[in-house]
C-alpha cells in the first residue's frame, strides 16, 4: 500500500505551460483524501516555492536535492556544508570566475543569471532551446562579459553567514570531472545542460526522502515517486514505485518500474490510476 508520494517538479509536477494540469491537481486531492501524503522531491529550494508549484496544496517539501526537508508544520532533516567545505566551493567560484547562487533556508543569492534561469517564466522558455546548444560557448561568453567579473565577488555575500544547503553553478556535462577533483566533499546533481546543483557528501532526494519516511514511520517500500530527469533517477529506483513521465530522459525511464505519459499528457493522474492509487472514474 502507496502511504506516500513525492513529485519532481519542472517536467513532472507542472506542465510545459509553468501550470500544474487540473487533472493533476484532482488526481492528488483525491490521493490525499485517502490518507496518502503528497509532496515534492526538488532541487529547488523553500524560497518561492508555493508559486513555483502553482499553489498545490501539499504535506512534504524534500527541498535542495534532500538537504532541507520540512511541512508546513515541522523541520524534519537540515543538512547544510561544512564552513570549510563552502569556502571551498567561494574561493572556487571566484577565483574561477564562475557564476553560482547559494540557497539558505529564506533567501537565494548570487548570480543573477542563474537566479532569472529558476523562474518558472524561464524555464518554460528554455525547453524550446535545441539539446545541442553550444553550453560551453555560451558559459564563457557569460563569464567574460559579466558585469560582476572581480576577483572577490561572492567573498561578502550576506547569505554566506547563514547555513547553506546547495549551490547551484553554470557549469557544463564536460566539466564534471573538474568539480569532483576540486570539491571532494560534495556530490553534484544535474537536472539541465546549463547548470549543476552541488550539495553536501552523500545528499540526495533519496536521503530527504528516507528522512521524511522515517520521521512518520512510513517504509521505503510504501513511498512511490515521480521523475523525468537524470537526479530523479536516483529516488526512481530506491523507492517502492519509481515512475517516469513520458518526457522523460531514457535513462530516467530505464530506472523506473512504470513509464507513464508526458507531463502534458496527464501523465501523473494516468499513473496513480494505473496503480488503483484513485479512482478512474475520476478521470478529467
Amino acid at each position: 500500500m502507496i502511504k506516500a508520494i513525492f513529485f519532481d517538479i519542472d517536467g513532472t509536477l507542472i506542465a510545459n505551460n509553468g501550470k500544474a494540469l487540473s487533472s493533476t491537481r484532482a488526481a492528488i486531492k483525491q490521493a490525499q483524501e485517502k490518507g496518502v501524503l503528497c509532496g515534492v522531491a526538488t532541487g529547488r529550494g523553500p524560497v518561492d516555492l508555493d508559486k513555483v508549484v502553482d499553489y498545490l496544496s501539499l504535506d512534504m517539501f524534500i527541498t535542495y536535492n534532500g538537504q532541507f526537508v520540512y511541512t508546513k508544520e515541522s523541520l524534519i532533516y537540515a543538512k547544510p556544508f561544512s564552513k570549510k567545505t563552502l569556502e571551498t566551493i567561494v574561493d572556487y567560484a571566484d577565483e574561477n570566475y564562475r557564476q553560482v547562487m547559494f540557497g539558505g533556508e529564506t533567501q537565494v543569492a548570487g548570480s543573477l543569471t542563474i537566479r532569472l534561469s529558476q523562474s518558472p517564466s524561464m524555464q518554460r522558455y528554455l525547453r524550446f532551446v535545441p539539446k545541442k546548444f553550444p553550453v560551453g560557448f555560451l558559459k564563457k561568453l557569460l563569464q567574460r562579459f559579466s558585469p560582476n567579473r572581480n576577483a572577490k565577488r561572492y567573498e561578502s555575500l550576506d547569505i554566506l553567514r547563514e547555513p547553506i544547503y546547495q549551490c547551484i553553478m553554470l557549469s557544463p556535462e564536460a566539466e564534471k570531472q573538474k568539480l569532483i577533483n576540486k570539491l571532494p566533499q560534495c556530490d553534484f546533481k544535474r537536472s539541465n545542460a546549463y547548470s549543476v546543483d552541488i550539495v553536501p557528501k552523500r545528499g540526495s532526494k533519496l536521503r530527504g526522502i528516507k528522512e521524511f519516511l522515517a520521521y512518520e514511520g512510513i517504509s521505503v517500500d510504501e513511498a512511490m515517486a515521480f521523475g523525468d530527469h537524470f537526479n530523479d533517477v536516483e529516488m526512481l529506483e530506491g523507492v517502492g514505485i519509481g515512475v517516469a513521465m513520458g518526457n522523460g530522459q531514457d535513462v530516467t525511464k530505464d530506472s523506473a518500474d512504470y513509464v507513464t505519459a508526458s507531463n502534458d499528457e496527464d501523465g501523473i493522474q494516468q499513473a496513480l490510476i494505473h496503480f488503483g492509487i484513485i479512482d478512474a472514474s475520476s478521470k478529467t
